[in-house]
């Protein structure tokens, strides 16, 4: 059986390898994409289980591949987990806005990492 694909966008290098690396220890493969222009096709070509996106530093990108991947009929079940930091409230409404399914701080997402995965998971 292959191991479950997460796809992940981001521009920042931390915390995004730290978060790669901890996705591949539970058992992930992680495909990274810098254009979340790209996300849907992205998505449809490679079938992820699930999207994490990080907000930061241009959230206006990132919650438009969010919501292109909402009205997408087959990427509209992808549950996305969008994190920035907690000094960005606007970029945490904004992800809420265009569909992710949950918003997190990103000081919390290595530390609660397990749960969030299994909440999104659940969720959908």
């Amino acid at each position: 059986m292959s191991r479950p694909l997460a796809l992940f966008v981001y521009e920042r290098l931390l915390p995004a390898g730290q978060l790669v690396n901890r996705l591949q220890d539970l058992g992930y493969r992680v495909q990274s994409l810098a254009d979340p222009a790209k996300l849907v096709e992205h998505a449809e070509q490679e079938k992820p289980l699930l999207v994490l996106a990080d907000l930061e530093p241009l959230p206006q990108g990132v919650c438009a591949g969010i919501a292109a991947l909402r009205a997408n009929p087959g990427t509209a079940h992808l549950p996305v987990i969008a994190f920035a930091g907690a000094a960005h409230d606007a970029a945490h409404e904004a992800a809420r806005g265009a569909g992710a399914t949950l918003v997190v701080n990103d000081a919390a997402i290595l530390v609660h990492l397990n749960q969030f995965l299994d909440q999104a998971l659940e969720v959908h």
